[in-house]
């Protein structure tokens, strides 16, 4: 039975936002990743027997697909660039958290990295999947689907009219499909990993961009996952009003829906992309950089 996530209320600068709560879904597998995930979740364990993904070591899809993997029994190798010393002399983070869990890192050197992508795109094991960076994959789409079937049966109960659904990006999976599930709801997202280009581009792989999606950005340019005062201040104001949200994907998304809320007149539902178990190494790094 697939597992549905309830909505709160959260008052936000003296103004009424709704959380859909998919970061309490699980610790582990949680948020965005459930949904991305959810038709590996309803496969039979016999169905494979390795599953191989890519991407950054501390990335929260990593978590997921290695929690996952640990629940069906599956072999999870993961590849990623060299590793920095210090953290492989002593994991911390997702990274700490998945290699618990069983998965096999393959660490390559930057310059070798995207050969060894397309080869790992190249296998032909049928017992073997792979499961693109973020998720970001066809397959994502069936538990998108069913949140957004939560979405509109909550917004149908509340009689909403004007409801906006508000979600970070970094493939842009998951507002993608969103859009395309509720084309007669407004979708409103950010670009946390590159720019409205980038993102634009990671979308149309997918196809055609959904009319009722709209790429917020903010006036200044913000670099993935590097630390700033102003998404540390957010943070800290969302929990103080009762919330925590991830410090890189949620503060990033927080902080532009702010910047940009005088344009948006109607009722706001915020799905919480979970994510948090990375807070505490963004943590360590605002530290590091004397921020806290």
């Amino acid at each position: 039975m697939p597992i549905t996530s309830g909505v709160d209320r959260l008052v936000v600068q003296g103004r009424d936002f709704y959380i859909k709560r998919d970061d309490l879904i699980d610790p582990l597998l949680s948020g965005n990743k459930y949904r991305k995930l959810y038709s590996l979740i309803d496969t039979p364990a016999t169905r494979y027997r390795r599953l191989i993904s890519y991407g950054g070591t501390q990335s929260n899809a990593m978590l997921s697909i290695a929690a996952l993997c640990r629940q069906k029994g599956w072999l999870f190798d993961y590849t990623a660039k060299t590793v920095p010393a210090h953290l492989k002399a002593s994991p911390s983070g997702n990274l700490r958290m998945a290699l618990e869990l069983g998965m096999q890192l393959h660490e390559v050197a930057p310059a070798a990295y995207q050969a060894a992508i397309e080869k790992l795109r190249s296998q032909s094991d049928p017992a073997m999947l792979l499961v693109p960076q973020g998720g970001a994959d066809p397959m994502a789409r069936f538990g998108i689907d069913m949140l957004a079937r939560e979405i509109d049966a909550w917004r149908r109960s509340r009689r909403i009219s004007s409801l906006y659904i508000v979600t970070p990006s970094g493939t842009g999976t998951t507002a993608y499909y969103l859009a395309c599930a509720l084309p007669e709801l407004m979708v409103l997202t950010t670009p946390v990993v590159g720019d409205r280009g980038y993102l634009s581009a990671q979308m149309e792989r997918l196809g055609a961009m959904p009319r009722n999606l709209r790429i917020l950005e903010s006036g200044r340019k913000h670099n993935f996952a590097r630390p700033y005062p102003e998404f540390l201040d957010m943070w800290r104001e969302l929990k103080e009003a009762g919330i925590e949200f991830d410090l890189i994907y949620g503060a990033a998304m927080w902080h532009v829906l702010l910047e940009q809320i005088d344009r948006i007149d109607g009722t706001i539902l915020y799905v919480h992309s979970g994510g948090l178990s990375g807070n505490a190494t963004m943590l360590e790094r605002y530290r590091h950089k004397g921020f806290i």
